[in-house]
């Protein structure tokens, strides 16, 4: 599904990855893991085209990664950042904002949908009326996952998504995302996301530095 040969992202003269390989199959579920400046938001960012890699092949769906692909791959992928940006003054309008592109105007969820997934995640349907500026960072994080499940997307791009979540509210985020349906790349130092993951990789300075089926080495070297 993703996989990275040997990948390599500078930034000027500074290295960001280096010879970077790994594969994450259909339905799998992989985290990444490592200190602050590892390489760790860089390799996830890389997968949905946002850096040119200076060595090496990144491939979705064993096609490589390049300009004529780059806006097929984003509209099969779902990134969800730390720090989501919603992209308009309502919530409604921020869940909405994708169909309101010609991609995705067929696929406008019925009214009843967009309540069903907003229960999953434990927010009230009052949340569509607020200003996305005055809800706290934990329901913007949900709406950000909510806006990707409406999408109806199956394959996640992860930064930190369960960090500002409260117990409830991250228990019904992996919930979700147990479904053996989605495939996962995801950067996360939180033992409760671990749970839901099946492979782990330790970056360092932009290598990986070790892959473990169980997160025990990861949480004692993170």
């Amino acid at each position: 599904m993703i996989k990275f040969d040997n990948v390599t992202v500078r930034k000027k003269n500074h290295i960001l990855l280096a010879g970077v390989s790994f594969e994450a199959c259909r339905g799998e579920k992989i985290c990444f893991c490592g200190k602050s400046g590892s390489g760790k938001t860089t390799l996830l960012t890389t997968i949905v085209g946002a850096h040119i890699p200076a060595a090496g092949t990144v491939c979705f769906k064993n096609r490589p990664l390049s300009s004529k692909n780059i806006l097929s791959v984003r509209q099969s992928v779902s990134y969800i950042g730390q720090e989501p940006v919603l992209g308009a003054h309502r919530v409604l309008d921020a869940l909405m904002l994708p169909f309101t592109y010609r991609a995705n105007k067929h696929s406008t969820p019925p009214s009843e949908r967009i309540n069903g997934v907003l229960e999953q995640l434990h927010l009230d349907a009052a949340i569509l009326d607020k200003e996305t500026n005055v809800i706290s960072g934990g329901e913007k994080q949900r709406v950000a996952i909510a806006r990707a499940l409406l999408l109806g997307k199956t394959v996640f791009i992860a930064d930190e998504i369960t960090a500002g979540l409260d117990a409830q509210s991250k228990n019904a985020v992996l919930g979700l995302f147990r479904d053996a349906a989605c495939t996962i790349v995801s950067v996360s130092h939180d033992p409760a996301w671990f749970g839901l993951c099946s492979r782990f990789y330790f970056l360092d300075r932009g290598r990986i530095v070790s892959v473990s089926d169980t997160p025990g080495a990861v949480i004692k070297t993170s």
